[in-house]
C-alpha cells in the first residue's frame, strides 16, 4: 500500500488561499493519488506542534502571520531562511523539520522580469516576513531601499512626495487590501507616481488591489503577487521532493 503523504498551508484566516487548489491540481496532473494538500487555519502558532506529531505530514507552507513565529518550532533553517529571518516553507524528513524561504526565490523571479536600468531606489511598504524576503533580494541586486511601516521612522504618516519621486520601485508587502477587505488601501502619495515607477503588490487575491488601481491612475507599471506565488510554490515542491 502506498504511504499517504500530507502537505498543507498554515496561517490565520486563510480560507481564501490559492495553495490548496494549486497543489491539488498539481497532484492530479502528476497522478499522485497518495498526496493530499490541506489548509490549516491556526489561532496560535503553538498549534503547529500537533502537526509535527503527524508522521503523514511531509511539507508545509507558512503564511501570515506565522512566517517569523514558526522559527522556534523548527530544528534547522536553510542558509537563506536564516539570513532572511522568515520561513514560508517547511520540509520534514526523517523527523527533522527544516525551514526554508521560497518567497525570496519567487520575488526575485518577478522582479528580474520587469526591472529596468532606471529602477535604482526602492520603497518597501511593510516590515513583516514577506518584506524581509524582499529586502534580501534587493540587497543581492544592490538596489538601495527604505522601509515604510507603522513602527519605523519612515511611516505612512510622514512619507513625502519627494521620497516617492526618488524611489521608482515600490513594493507593497502588507496584507492591506487582501480579500475580503478589497476596498482597504494604505495611505500613500499616489500622485507622485509616474510611468517610470514599477509598483509591485505582493497580494494576489484580489488580482487587482485598490493600491494597484490607485497606482495605475498615475501611469505606474503595476504587478500583483500571482507570478511570485506560483514560483515560490514550485520551489517549495522542489524542496519537498529533494533527497
Amino acid at each position: 500500500m502506498i504511504e499517504k503523504q500530507l502537505f498543507g498551508l498554515i496561517g490565520k484566516n486563510i480560507s481564501y488561499s490559492f495553495s490548496k487548489k494549486y497543489f491539488t491540481d498539481k497532484f492530479k496532473k502528476l497522478h499522485l493519488q497518495n498526496k493530499i494538500y490541506e489548509i490549516f487555519d491556526l489561532n496560535d502558532i503553538s498549534e503547529v506542534e500537533d502537526f509535527f506529531l503527524n508522521p503523514e505530514i511531509k511539507g508545509l507552507n507558512v503564511t501570515i502571520p506565522f512566517k517569523e513565529k514558526v522559527i522556534p518550532f523548527l530544528d534547522e533553517l536553510s542558509d537563506e531562511a536564516k539570513e532572511i529571518g522568515a520561513v514560508n516553507c517547511i520540509a520534514i524528513k526523517n523527523g527533522t523539520k527544516t525551514g526554508h524561504n521560497t518567497d525570496a526565490f519567487g520575488f526575485e523571479k518577478t522582479l528580474l522580469l520587469h526591472l529596468k536600468d532606471f529602477h535604482k531606489n526602492a520603497l518597501i511598504l511593510g516590515n513583516g516576513g514577506a518584506a524581509k524576503a524582499v529586502k534580501y533580494i534587493l540587497k543581492k541586486h544592490n538596489i538601495p531601499f527604505k522601509t515604510v511601516a507603522r513602527n519605523t521612522d519612515l511611516n505612512f504618516e510622514n512619507l513625502t512626495a519627494d521620497e516617492v519621486v526618488n524611489s521608482n520601485l515600490i513594493i507593497q508587502c502588507t496584507p492591506v487590501g487582501t480579500f475580503p477587505n478589497e476596498s482597504d488601501c494604505l495611505k500613500f502619495p499616489f500622485n507622485s507616481l509616474t510611468e517610470k515607477h514599477l509598483v509591485i503588490d505582493l497580494i494576489y487575491n484580489p488580482t487587482y488591489t485598490q493600491f494597484l488601481k490607485n497606482a495605475a491612475e498615475f501611469n505606474a507599471k503595476t504587478l500583483n503577487g500571482y507570478y511570485m506565488l506560483e514560483q515560490q510554490a514550485e520551489k517549495a515542491w522542489e524542496i519537498w521532493n529533494s533527497k
